[in-house]
């Protein structure tokens, strides 16, 4: 199991929000051997633009989206933006998309939420084969392109994941793109849903099993009551949209901080293995701290583990 570092979810501290503070970041977590860096796409930096600036300062780590909105940017210009960003990483890059929040799309961007699904069946229709340099040609209902190919000095293919956790975006995402990310997921969800419908639906398609990128609020801590307080306050927002609180339920859990992996050494080790064990592929780890000694003090218990 590959682990990776969740950046670009908050402003950051100390200029860790910054591009530089970005790139900073990326070169210090190469050097300590973690194997991803994820950036998220909410309300700041662009996550592929910023993706690449790290590509070309960087030389080893891989790095993604998780996730990207796809009712922003048709997928022809996602498709050129990510393909971009691979030439500027070296066939480092891989594009993470998702649908969103329907009070993101509809209340704040006032574009229609209606029939997700479709709308994303039909983007990926489009996105998957332009980042294998397909040509492509697709009539739907939402979008239509005829005879697109997108080519470029430098050009790799980018792995696509796809942000599911409902059963038809699950089937969409193992049928047309490489995998997942999940995030407010806990560990006997992914193993008893998430995993095997996703790899149902990918090896239906003849593909292999899927890339499982799965993001958890984790921090080191011998006071693991306080930072559930402080999990619980930062995240609280996660366990009021629907689509995470219907994994909460389903975890059995009452909010983020219940799902966060919390505690000491021998704590996080177990659960973390846990991932491994049920078939994880990719940990993200989303460090929740409240100060820079805890942040770091975190950091290096995975890098040790990376290197163990």
């Amino acid at each position: 199991m590959r682990t990776g570092l969740m950046v670009g979810a908050t402003d950051g501290a100390n200029g860790t929000g910054t591009i530089e503070g970005i790139v900073k970041q990326a070169q210090e977590s190469e050097a300590k051997g973690f194997n991803n860096l994820w950036m998220a796409n909410i309300f700041g930096l662009d996550a592929i633009t910023t993706l690449a600036i790290v590509g070309q300062a960087t030389s080893k780590i891989g790095l993604g989206t998780a996730v990207t909105p796809t009712y922003p940017r048709h997928p022809t210009a996602i498709a050129q933006q990510a393909l971009t960003t691979g030439a500027a990483a070296d066939g480092r890059f891989t594009l993470g998309v998702g649908l969103s929040h329907k009070m993101v799309i509809e209340g704040m961007f006032g574009l229609s939420y209606d029939k997700p699904a479709r709308h994303m069946k039909e983007y990926l229709s489009i996105l998957s084969p332009l980042l294998k340099g397909e040509t492509t040609t697709f009539a739907g209902d939402q979008y239509t392109v005829n005879n697109v190919t997108l080519a470029m000095p430098g050009q790799q293919p980018v792995p696509l994941l796809v942000a599911a956790l409902g059963p038809l975006m699950l089937k969409l995402a193992g049928e047309f793109a490489d995998g997942t990310v999940t995030w407010m997921t806990g560990p006997n969800t992914l193993e008893d849903y998430i995993i095997p419908t996703i790899n149902k639906s990918a090896n239906a398609a003849g593909k292999p099993n899927a890339t499982i990128v799965a993001g958890f609020p984790i921090i080191l801590t011998n006071d693991p009551d306080g930072a559930r307080k402080l999990i619980s306050q930062e995240l609280q927002i996660y366990g009021m949209l629907p689509s995470y609180r219907s994994m909460l339920d389903k975890e059995g859990l009452e909010g983020p901080a219940d799902l966060a992996i919390v505690g000491d050494e021998t704590e996080l080790r177990g659960k973390i293995q846990q991932l491994k064990d049920i078939g994880v592929t990719d940990f993200c780890a989303s460090i929740v701290a409240g100060d820079a000694e805890t942040h770091d003090r975190t950091l290096e218990f995975l890098a040790s583990e990376i290197r163990e």
